[in-house]
């Protein structure tokens, strides 16, 4: 495979036609070798339009999909983000390269080992990585710039919300499946919150925050 014209390809002919047009979102998907951090059994498919699986029923998500979620949030250098849900590393090493200052969390332990080492690999700075539920992590309110969550959820956890900073963006998937949303929300200096739809998609849910089954008696 000629892994510069294929990632060439990816870029062109998959993330710039779904209008992803960021000159700097576009740099770091050109930057970033994708192909080092998906699994070695998947490589030959590092550059397509598919969802790659990472084990534990976790996927990495699209170049699309990505690039969608770099060119929405907006980020600048030196804004502070958390990541939720290492995956594979690659979001995450997108992430630093943009801003240089990102904390990722990731609930399972084999995935979050992998993630190290393909992050360490290419010398990555900028990035913090912890193991463990988000939904019990002790962040304080008003800590980030920007998080980014690579799951799903049916609603918005509020904890979420609170970690932002004024002028904060929130990216995260709602619905229940097949056919959810993939938003930007941004919270205002007051605290109100809007709301920006980026794409549907349909992602895995965020361990933790399955849906509760409902019973018909």
């Amino acid at each position: 495979m000629n892994l510069e014209q294929a990632r060439t390809n990816m870029i062109d002919q998959q993330i710039r036609s779904w209008e992803v047009l960021d000159s700097r979102a576009l740099d770091v998907l050109r930057e970033i070798p994708r192909e080092e951090f998906v699994p070695t059994r998947h490589r030959k498919i590092a550059f397509s339009d598919f969802r790659i699986p990472l084990g534990h029923g976790q996927i990495m998500m699209k170049p699309i999909e990505q690039g969608r979620v770099l060119q929405g949030m907006g980020l600048m250098e030196g804004e502070k983000v958390l990541e939720i849900g290492t995956g594979s590393g690659f979001l995450t090493a997108c992430l630093a390269k943009m801003t240089g200052n990102v904390t990722s969390i990731e609930i399972i332990e084999e995935i979050a080992e992998q993630a190290k080492a393909n992050l360490e690999a290419r010398d990555t700075e900028g990035v913090q990585l912890k193991i463990g539920d988000v939904l019990e992590a002790g962040f304080d309110d008003n800590e980030f710039d920007a998080i980014v969550v690579t799951a799903s959820a049916a609603s918005i956890p509020d904890q979420f919300v609170r970690w932002l900073r004024p002028g904060g963006r929130l990216f995260i998937v709602r619905g229940k499946s097949p056919a959810m949303e993939a938003l930007v929300v941004t919270r205002n200096d007051s605290g109100r919150l809007s709301e920006q739809s980026l794409f549907d998609t349909d992602l895995p849910r965020l361990i933790g925050a399955e849906d509760v089954p409902v019973f018909n008696f």
